[in-house]
């Protein structure tokens, strides 16, 4: 059966923080609701300082899905590793981790955005080094064990519940974070459909004698919006994809690798250009996907139309899939 996932970034230009919390509450109980019809996964990201409200702080965001569901998997895709302190991060996840019963999946990136890095007052020039030493803590940390870190001696409690520790991947496009992956012997999230880096990330866990795995993009990893009629959804809503298109776009510099890049500058173009598709329940089973990923909020999305989208998706769309 294909993987289904519901996105939310929690974006809406210009809200006010009473509209911002009326979309969090919203998110929570598409969250519930999508947990109750068998949905997999939600995923949820990081971005700081974003003018359009960009969701900051996806742990939080995770305990609180998990508060209100039972089933469902939460992927943070992806972290940006830098910017945390490694022995607070390692505490949150443990902590998630238990109170889930497993269910947390993080992806550790060193994002693309040095505004980001400049907000926290870290250094942009030693985020490899900073992803480095987040990445070994989290592994020592997670033992339960004392160890040596930034020259004392400490020890991390509560240990996980997950064995031998929570789901933790790599992210990225480079092959210094494939390669950092396979010294750890982390599974690698390439950004992007990349198999040469796959490959590359297989050499180098001979060369460093580890084991790992890869979870990577599909050639087509679309992210949908379900609607009954797509010609009017589009005519409506499509300024809301857009909106999140040109946003991205922004961010990414030319060398950059992503599985949702749109170089779309109209809503005609965003159609025509297939990143992002509005489809009928019928069309959205028949592309034959092997992830399915709804964004029902994206770009501000009205809540009342992201639930339109939610409940077809989850009573036309997963059935039809064996769920």
């Amino acid at each position: 059966m294909p993987v289904t996932v519901v996105r939310f970034n929690l974006v809406e230009p210009g809200a006010s923080p009473a509209a911002l919390g009326a979309r969090y509450r919203a998110a929570l109980e598409m969250a519930a609701y999508a947990d109750e019809r068998g949905v997999t996964t939600v995923q949820t990201e990081e971005h700081h300082g974003a003018e359009n409200n960009w969701l900051p702080s996806p742990f939080v965001f995770a305990g609180a899905v998990f508060g209100a569901t039972r089933r469902i998997a939460v992927t943070v895709s992806a972290i940006i590793g830098p910017l945390h302190d490694p022995l607070r991060l390692a505490e949150e996840i443990a902590v998630l981790d238990l109170l889930s019963g497993g269910r947390l999946v993080t992806v550790a990136g060193i994002g693309y955005r040095p505004e980001e890095y400049a907000l926290f007052d870290v250094e942009w020039k030693r985020r490899g080094r900073l992803q480095d030493e987040l990445l070994e803590t989290l592994l020592r940390a997670w033992t339960g064990e004392e160890f040596e870190h930034r020259g004392r001696t400490v020890r991390v409690t509560p240990r996980p519940l997950t064995e031998p520790h929570p789901l933790l991947l790599v992210g990225g496009s480079s092959k210094a974070a494939a390669r950092r992956a396979a010294r750890l012997g982390l599974p690698f999230f390439p950004s992007a459909h990349l198999p040469e880096l796959e490959a590359y990330y297989k050499e180098r866990l001979v060369e460093y004698g580890t084991e790992g795995w890869t979870m990577m993009p599909a050639a087509e990893t679309p992210l949908l919006h379900i609607a009954e009629d797509p010609d009017r959804a589009w005519a409506e809503y499509g300024g809301h994809f857009l909106h999140e298109a040109r946003t991205y776009a922004s961010w990414q510099s030319a060398g950059m690798h992503s599985a949702v890049r749109s170089a779309a500058t109209t809503v005609e173009e965003l159609r025509a250009e297939g990143v992002y598709r509005i489809l009928t329940p019928d069309e959205c089973v028949a592309q034959g996907l092997d992830n399915l990923v709804l964004h029902p909020l994206a770009g501000g999305m009205p809540v009342a139309e992201g639930w339109r989208s939610l409940r077809l998706f989850a009573e036309r769309v997963v059935p039809a899939l064996g769920g």
